[in-house]
């Protein structure tokens, strides 16, 4: 074998050698990158999950609003993703307890009795109204002492939780996208999609309650998010007396 042959031959060795660790390199990442997601949402590969959607309060009918449906859509691919399956059921037909699967649940306590179960259980520091009067007040969020009103189509918020019941070794955590209008709903999806990894690296696969903000959703629809603040706290503590003589929210519920 001439020196020429031996130098192209080692090459070819040195390449290959080269393309398998590479390979391999990429697998590994690729493989951690993956548990991480499957441990944040809580879905192991082949596991079951539960998509429970409301139905629109604008309708008379037993209907979903077509925002919710894209929502699903976003849920069901990060699903999916996972390697896990998931079923959909209605806020009326949900009875499972807590903790037996992942849950999504979407839409606000007005239209979903699932979310306003979740709410009252869980977030004893946030009301929702969800009476019709007075108009200024419709769908307004009272977190803490804070109150945020909506101005549909320009400034309307939306809660996104990840819930473990108060057992931060709870694998099967619980999502809540409670929005103030169907569209934020489906903010909030795309934002979980979007950010699940800066998420699961601040809070690992603990609870969090996050207030977002859609800003102008009739010109930008639910592509606009901006995160108003961390209210963990705020929704877990009691919900402080409300001052002065101001009529009282409805809690969720």
């Amino acid at each position: 074998m001439t020196d020429d042959v031996r130098n192209i031959v080692l090459g070819v060795i040195a390449a290959g050698i080269s393309a398998s660790l590479g390979w391999i390199a990429r697998t590994y990442l690729w493989k951690r990158k993956l548990r991480r997601k499957q441990a944040f949402f809580g879905l192991p590969a082949n596991s079951e999950s539960l998509l429970v959607v409301n139905r629109d309060a604008g309708s008379t009918d037993l209907a979903v609003h077509r925002h919710d449906v894209f929502a699903l859509l976003e849920l069901s691919a990060l699903i999916k993703d996972c390697g896990a399956n998931a079923q959909v059921v209605t806020q009326d037909a949900a009875q499972q307890g807590f903790g037996e699967r992942t849950e999504f649940c979407v839409g606000g306590p007005g239209s979903n009795r699932r979310m306003a179960a979740h709410m009252q259980a869980m977030l004893p520091g946030i009301r929702v109204h969800t009476d019709p009067e007075p108009v200024v007040d419709r769908a307004a969020f009272r977190i803490g002492g804070e109150r945020y009103r909506m101005e549909p189509g320009i400034t309307e918020y939306v809660l996104l939780a990840r819930l473990t019941a108060g057992q931060p070794d709870q694998v099967r955590p619980v999502f809540l996208f409670s929005g103030q209008r169907a569209i934020t709903n489906q903010a909030a999806t795309r934002y979980l999609a979007r950010h699940y990894t800066r998420l699961a690296r601040k809070y690992g696969n603990g609870t969090f309650v996050l207030l977002l903000k859609v800003v102008n959703s009739q010109a930008y629809g639910p592509d606009v998010v901006e995160l108003v603040a961390d209210v963990t706290r705020a929704a877990l503590a009691p919900l402080p007396a409300e001052p002065g003589a101001e009529r009282p929210s409805h809690r969720a519920g």
